[in-house]
């Protein structure tokens, strides 16, 4: 029988819980704007990590950016353990409409805005 680790490393020094959280669906619907509820929203991802999550997914496509912006807002500055991974490379033109972009200098003017949104200290 196989058991698999509760925990796994990403990049040798950041270890977290095998079960994180998906933040694609805080924003609304068709992954676009601003969620119904945003203190609903709040709430949960607050209590995701009061529950042990430590490990968040996102992306500057989700809103776009408002899954980022939520996450900056409600968590920063992050609890010692809490990892936020976001991705880019993807452009929305409306609700569930996705484009890829992946030139670099789209990617690094992504970057730096998710840094912003995200407000990682």
């Amino acid at each position: 029988m196989i058991t698999m680790s509760k925990t796994f490393t990403i990049g040798n020094d950041l270890e977290v819980n095998r079960l994180g959280f998906g933040s694609m669906r805080l924003t609304g619907t068709g992954i676009w704007g601003e969620p119904k509820d945003p203190e609903e929203t709040r709430h949960v991802l607050k209590r995701a990590v009061e529950l042990g999550v430590n490990f968040i997914d996102t992306a500057d496509s989700y809103g776009p950016d408002v899954s980022e912006r939520l996450i900056g807002e409600t968590l920063s500055p992050f609890a010692k353990g809490l990892v936020v991974a976001t991705k880019g490379g993807l452009t929305r033109q409306g609700p569930d409409r996705w484009s890829p972009d992946g030139r670099p200098d789209y990617l690094a003017k992504e970057v730096e805005k998710s840094l912003r949104l995200l407000r990682p200290t």
